[in-house]
């Protein structure tokens, strides 16, 4: 299982990075899963990126008939009993109308006292500011005034946002691009794969771009052309035993 200081190490990354290492590990089908298939509203992006594991639950707020009183108490000692950095992933079943907003002010400071460092929810949030101040990150897809009858009515179970399924203790990584849902057997060498894409980019096709000042169209081709087959050999041979997809 991923550590709490690589999952600090992992935050210093943006997704779309991240992504570039996981598809050398993952044997999945890394241009179709894994990741939101929908586009994602991130409400605050100065936040930068968020990595937590992905604790689960389901709400309908446009429907009154939930009516568990014991709901919201047995909900939370679900999130506290995992250890975190955690992320809260939820399924609105109202999509797409999205009636009422399950964050706002008091939901954010309450999950962020126990180990929750933001949501992706495939419905609505409210009191942004107020969020932001909690420290309590939020990918949606919409903003809210009301709450509507939001109570949790699953939780710890497979859902699905934003058209990608995620389990419960995936690990994700999420910012303004949007969420990717890691599986725990390709977590191992995760940091280490995205580390490796970047800097072999950056000594490779992005070095030769930039230094393309002065030379002729022909030179320019030449020299991307010879800096993308370097790139492909650093990939293969870095990523050859792993059983992934190289590039």
């Amino acid at each position: 299982m991923i550590d709490h200081q690589e999952m600090l190490e992992l935050k210093r990354w943006n997704t779309p990075t991240i992504y570039n290492g996981w598809e050398q590990l993952t044997s999945r089908d890394a241009g179709r899963v894994g990741f939101n298939l929908e586009e994602t509203r991130d409400f605050m992006p100065q936040m930068g990126s968020m990595v937590g594991r992905a604790v689960t639950v389901v709400i309908e707020p446009g429907n009154p008939a939930h009516q568990n009183p014991d709901a919201w108490s047995e909900y939370r000692s679900y999130i506290a009993s995992v250890p975190g950095p955690k992320i809260v992933v939820i399924q609105d079943l109202d999509k797409p109308h999205n009636y009422g907003a399950f964050w706002g002010e008091v939901n954010s400071n309450m999950h962020r006292a126990l180990g929750c460092v933001g949501t992706i929810i495939d419905g609505a949030v409210r009191d942004v500011d107020e969020m932001c101040n909690a420290g309590f990150k939020a990918l949606a897809r919409r903003l809210s005034v009301g709450h509507a009858y939001s109570t949790p009515i699953r939780w710890d179970c497979e859902v699905e946002v934003f058209g990608t399924p995620v389990e419960p203790g995936m690990l994700i990584h999420a910012d303004k691009h949007g969420f990717l849902a890691v599986l725990a057997e390709e977590t191992p060498r995760l940091l280490e794969a995205a580390r490796a894409m970047d800097t072999f980019e950056c000594q490779t096709m992005i070095a030769a771009a930039r230094s393309s000042v002065g030379k002729s169209s022909g030179e320019i081709l030449e020299q991307l052309d010879s800096a993308s087959t370097e790139f492909g050999r650093l990939v293969r041979e870095k990523f050859a035993s792993e059983g992934g997809e190289s590039a």
